[in-house]
């Protein structure tokens, strides 16, 4: 019971983190859209992409891989190799990778920044740094050291809110607000590193385990990639075929249709952390219970929150962004919002893959997903940023089918279609209130969120989703 407590704690904050990690990225659209030109924030989109596809790439599958491998470790030297091993890799192959986009910098320019040179030679910067940080952060995971993780991200995001919303405020143009973005990046590297040292100290790499973190990793590279494609690619595509004031219509209603994920990310990394340790011991009951219940309150607050942003994605994106972006981008966000409810199952349900170190299925799975998202390249140039929101919908729905497939095979788990029929009824009738109010402004649409969610937690509970058991737990765990 000590464990489940601990675990819903660190989940609670963890959470609080994301919130605020989230809230920092609703604070910036409307600094970023109202004092940048429509084409300008476009090409904040695309950076933040591309930084994304970059990070992802260049850290080799590593992070996740030192979190799987060295989280249950207890001896230091092994720790010590390990991790520098690890890190050396990813200096070496960022540092050719930041070389290439250095050198092609104008071909790039051209093609995705609206010409600007300047923006992808401080790209080329960001992959330097990018790779290194997503290994320091996840070695704080690996460690169970979620204060410390919490912290830094929460310092990555505001001094990042900081600094870019300074130079785009002041007038500085979107050079220097990608330059703000890239000084983050180096002061949390300094920070963070300085902090392992002190943990583990330095040590000069012998590569004692290099070929079994790469035989886990590697495969994990094309998944990061597909991944990408699945999640980021449509920007890129809109950007080529319409253009990067198009990015702009399209990524406001994306970004809050992602806003569900908000509540996988702590259940994600936490589970990543804590299940290869009962894994190893052989206990299994232990290890689908904790993803038997991470899914179901999970869904429990997905679900509603698929409906809320669906019917308000209009009203919320006038408040947040222009007029212009909210009338052509609203119809994004109800196609993006069933894609992220549907990722966040998966995210929960693919760590009994991972568990099994079966990561080429996940590969394959996502090269499936991104094989799909190709289709934008068909239908973008025709039914414009609805067709990329629509394929990416179904990108998300094929990834989510096979991995429930796939992990069926190896541990049988409790998909609950009983709860998941109240919750949607639930929410149904939940949606009913927003369909007849039909909000305007900032007041009367924050009114109608929280009276949404009193009637649905009210319907939850008279239709008996949440147990008496459960219920008792929570107040237990609040009383420590």
């Amino acid at each position: 019971m000590n464990n489940y407590k601990l675990f819903v704690k660190r989940i609670g904050l963890l959470g609080i983190t994301n919130f605020l990690v989230v809230l920092n990225t609703i604070i910036l659209i409307p600094i970023l859209t109202k004092n940048l030109s429509t084409s300008d924030y476009g090409i904040w989109i695309q950076v933040i992409t591309t930084n994304f596809l970059i990070t992802s790439f260049v850290s080799l599958g590593l992070p996740y891989t030192m979190v799987r491998f060295l989280s249950a470790e207890n001896d230091r030297k092994k720790i010590q190799d390990g991790f520098y091993s690890m890190a050396l890799l990813i200096l070496i192959f960022s540092f050719l990778i930041s070389l290439v986009i250095f050198i092609f910098s104008k071909v790039i320019a051209t093609s995705l920044f609206n010409g600007d040179v300047g923006v992808v030679k401080i790209i080329s910067l960001l992959v330097f740094v990018g790779g290194l940080n997503a290994l320091l952060i996840d070695f704080f995971i690996a460690f169970g050291q979620m204060k410390r993780y919490a912290l830094f991200l929460l310092f990555q995001t505001y001094l990042s809110l900081t600094l870019v919303s300074y130079f785009a405020i002041f007038g500085y143009g979107i050079l220097l607000v990608v330059f703000g973005f890239f000084i983050t990046q180096v002061i949390l590297f300094l920070i963070m590193i300085s902090f392992v040292f002190s943990e583990i100290g330095f040590k000069i790499p012998k590569f004692v385990n290099i070929k079994e973190y790469l035989n886990f990793a590697l495969p994990i590279i094309p998944n990061n990639l597909s991944t990408w494609i699945v999640e980021s690619s449509d920007r890129y595509v809109i950007g080529i075929i319409l253009g990067t004031t198009f990015v702009a219509y399209y990524s406001p209603g994306y970004t809050l249709g992602m806003a569900i994920l908000l509540f996988l990310t702590p259940l994600s990394v936490l589970l990543s952390a804590i299940l290869p340790k009962y894994y190893e011991n052989g206990q299994m009951e232990e290890v689908m219970l904790f993803i038997n219940y991470s899914l179901k309150y999970f869904l429990l607050v997905a679900i509603p929150l698929f409906f809320i942003l669906s019917l308000l994605s209009k009203p919320i994106l006038m408040i947040l962004t222009t007029p212009e972006i909210a009338l052509n981008g609203n119809l994004v966000t109800p196609f993006v919002a069933l894609s992220s409810l549907l990722f966040g199952a998966y995210g929960i349900i693919m760590n009994i893959i991972i568990l099994e170190k079966k990561t080429k299925i996940i590969g394959g799975i996502w090269t499936l997903a991104a094989l799909i998202s190709l289709l934008n390249i068909v239908f973008v140039p025709i039914f414009g940023i609805l067709a990329a929101a629509a394929v990416t919908l179904l990108s998300y729905l094929t990834a989510f089918l096979i991995s429930l497939n796939y992990s069926q095979r190896f541990f049988e788990f409790n998909f609950d279609y009983s709860f998941i029929l109240k919750s949607v009824l639930s929410s149904i009738l939940m949606s009913l209130l927003i369909i007849f109010v039909k909000p305007k402004g900032l007041f009367s649409v924050t009114i109608l969120i929280v009276m949404s969610i009193v009637i649905y937690v009210f319907l939850i509970l008279m239709l008996n989703v949440v147990k008496q058991k459960e219920i008792d737990f929570f107040k237990d765990i609040l009383k420590q």
